[in-house]
């Protein structure tokens, strides 16, 4: 008999909030949904803990060459080495991001500072920027009181779908959990049969 594969699915939780978080409960209904699919294991990354700013210091050791950086630079990236690493170890992401402010959290945009580096996650070619992280499928629940999703005031979706591919992630299903101030009951339902149809 042939060996099962291990799906590994990188959980990434943008919310600030870890308790009565909409989007981390829907992410919740996603993980055991996946799960139910296949054999899983779940590394997870909330960026509630804490996710610092790249500074002056990355982005001199960032643009240092490997060979050439001191240990003091190398100290500087291993936490963007360390989140990378986890992208690149992962078959699945399952992002749960709030909106806020009409954007995404800035420890989202800080996270994204710290992955999106070339030559490393992206290249520039002749054709322009390639991503390096190609062959993995993204899931992003987006959850809003106010902003609709698709809406004049959507700055975010396709933001999510341009920074994932430029990285390499063009396989990106967006689950909808937007306008939650004003019928939560059917967003969030909206939300659960689009799930439970993967």
């Amino acid at each position: 008999m042939g060996q099962t594969m291990t799906q590994k699915i990188l959980r990434i939780d943008a919310s600030m909030r870890k308790n009565g978080s909409y989007s981390r409960t829907i992410g919740h209904r996603l993980i055991a949904q996946l799960k139910s699919k296949t054999s899983s294991s779940v590394k997870e990354r909330d960026l509630a803990d804490g996710m610092p700013f790249i500074n002056e210091a990355w982005i001199g050791a960032n643009f240092t060459d490997v060979a050439k950086r001191t240990a003091e630079q190398r100290s500087v990236l291993s936490f963007s080495d360390a989140l990378i690493s986890e992208l690149k170890n992962a078959d699945t992401l399952v992002m749960t991001l709030p909106i806020y402010n009409f954007n995404v959290p800035a420890a989202f945009k800080a996270w994204i500072d710290q992955v999106a580096r070339a030559n490393v996650t992206f290249r520039y070619g002749d054709s322009g920027p390639e991503g390096l992280l190609e062959g993995k499928k993204a899931y992003v629940i987006i959850s809003s009181g106010g902003t609709q999703l698709g809406s004049d005031i959507d700055y975010v979706s396709d933001y999510i779908h341009h920074v994932l591919g430029f990285i390499g992630v063009k396989d990106v299903t967006i689950i909808d959990s937007s306008g939650l101030g004003r019928n939560e009951e059917t967003v969030i339902a909206d939300a659960h049969a689009v799930i439970d149809a993967i």
